[in-house]
């Protein structure tokens, strides 16, 4: 992996989404649901489904990544799980922020693959050593990638005591 970053800002996430859609719809490709992986699918599964005008937006929650650069041995999918009932013969659009490994991106389309028509699946970013092979990809690249969601620390950390800031005190 190079050394350099990929510096992803929210206006251009905007500009990469909506070339990510006019590829999808210039293919041809009309898909009935939008599946995301949580968490940085969720923004792109969201701007596809308002672009590809598809209402029926699905989520899957996988943990893969626990750092920069950290991975659990394989990702794992975290409940609720969504139930193969709802994606059967659907046409299904995989929606994530980056296909790095591969790892994630390979459990969701294999876990949807035997229950639907089809299965295709949109990222903004591709790196090179991807397992899976995306049909839309916006960029490709060996950088790490700062997105603009997950660039800055969480302004809580999960567990902690919820105490307010001072802006927000009266």
């Amino acid at each position: 992996m190079s050394e350099q970053r990929e510096n992803l800002t929210y206006s251009l996430f905007g500009d990469a989404v909506r070339e990510l859609a006019q590829a999808v719809a210039d293919d041809g490709y009309e898909p009935d649901i939008v599946l995301s992986i949580a968490r940085g699918g969720l923004f792109v599964a969201g701007g596809l489904g308002y672009a590809l005008d598809v209402k029926n937006l699905h989520v899957m929650n996988v943990e893969f990544y626990t750092g920069v650069g950290a991975t659990l041995a394989m990702p794992v999918m975290l409940p609720p799980v969504p139930n193969v009932v709802d994606l059967s013969q659907k046409k299904v659009l995989v929606a994530d922020d980056v296909a790095d490994t591969g790892k994630t991106l390979k459990l969701v389309h294999d876990f949807c693959a035997g229950h639907v028509a089809d299965v295709r699946c949109a990222v903004i970013y591709e790196k090179p050593q991807s397992l899976v092979k995306c049909e839309y990809v916006w960029k490709r690249t060996d950088r790490w990638i700062n997105f603009p969601w997950s660039v800055l620390p969480p302004v809580r950390k999960s567990g902690e005591p919820i105490t307010p800031s001072k802006e927000a005190l009266p």
